[in-house]
């Protein structure tokens, strides 16, 4: 088990499950979702919404 958590695989392995769960997210439409979030909580904090 040690020699396998000391290659490159379960790196490479976790960055393509995120990356599938990014395109998977975006497929959905969360982006815009998200991205509204994130402007709001911007603008609360600057003061200006």
């Amino acid at each position: 088990m040690k020699k396998i958590l000391d290659t490159r695989w379960p790196g490479l392995a976790l960055a393509a499950a995120g990356i599938l769960m990014m395109a998977y997210g975006i497929f959905r439409g969360e982006m815009s979702v998200v991205l509204t979030k994130a402007i709001n909580i911007c603008m609360e904090c600057v003061g200006i919404g």
